[in-house]
């Protein structure tokens, strides 16, 4: 769990964290300093919602009967996967324009006044928060009440970005934003596999998919549940020595279709055909 909710951690808070660096080092190089309040009043507010959000959903379902929290809980879990999916494949294309585009929001909202400034840093962190919030969730019932590792996982990931984002602004690291994006897209690829099958369970646990004892394998002789290497394996791809059909099989399709989609080439954009012209004076085309 620390290793996959660290890698989730720092891919999201790298995002949030890209995302005020740029709009920050916009208004430093346009002398338009006096914005810098209102854009962080937008970001803190869209932290402390998230926060807020992630602690709700954690603790504010406990009091819930036990198919009610593994109902919500698998979920959770399947929104999470689809907000990681969708996530991988955003970056995917727009690593390289996503400055160009928070320039230009930015750039309309200055003169629309603080409130449209503001707005842009809460929309521009907002999501990768609501994103987290999910995640946090989703991993901390993965892992169980009274376990701390998914809390620790986060908080290194999250402090390993915002340390990341202040030394690119420093210009005292460069990231090769393209294969970063990549590779970490690969593992949360895997990751959200995991999250995945783990969110069947709990919907099979709590009676509304069938199948909870319909078993895929079950390895529980070999791989003990409470060994290091079963520990490990569940900590990074929520991987189960006793693993239901419907479970296997979500995380195959997963892997395989999503796999395949994530790395294939990315097409670069058709030019645009030059107008026509006419070849002598007078023709039309």
């Amino acid at each position: 769990m620390l290793v996959s909710n660290a890698l989730i951690g720092l891919r999201e808070g790298l995002e949030a964290a890209l995302v005020v660096v740029i709009l920050v080092a916009f208004l430093v190089k346009t002398d338009r300093r006096w914005a810098l309040r209102y854009v962080w009043v937008g970001v803190v507010t869209a932290v402390v919602l998230s926060a807020g959000l992630a602690a709700a959903l954690t603790f504010g379902t406990r009091q819930l009967s036990f198919e009610t929290q593994e109902l919500i809980g698998g979920s959770a879990s399947i929104l999470a996967v689809g907000f990681v999916t969708a996530m991988v494949f955003w970056m995917r294309t727009a690593a390289r324009t996503i400055s160009g585009e928070l320039k230009g929001r930015l750039d309309k909202a200055l003169d629309l006044g603080p409130l449209a400034v503001a707005l842009v840093g809460f929309l521009g962190v907002g999501r990768e928060g609501l994103e987290t919030a999910i995640f946090f969730y989703a991993t901390t019932e993965a892992a169980g009440a009274g376990n701390n590792t998914p809390l620790v996982g986060w908080l290194l990931g999250l402090g390993a970005a915002i340390v990341l984002g202040w030394l690119i602004y420093r210009g005292a690291v460069q990231i090769n934003l393209g294969s970063f994006f990549r590779w970490t897209g690969i593992a949360l690829v895997l990751v959200a596999a995991g999250i995945l099958a783990y969110g069947i369970h709990d919907l099979q646990e709590a009676q509304f998919l069938p199948g909870l004892q319909t078993l895929a394998f079950d390895v529980s002789g070999t791989i003990a549940p409470d060994s290091w290497y079963a520990t490990l394996l569940k900590g990074i791809f929520n991987f189960t020595p006793a693993t239901t059909v419907l479970q296997a099989v979500a995380w195959t399709a997963y892997v395989v279709v999503v796999l395949a989609l994530f790395l294939r080439p990315v097409k670069a954009p058709a030019p645009r055909p030059a107008p026509l012209t006419p070849s002598h004076p007078g023709e039309t085309a």
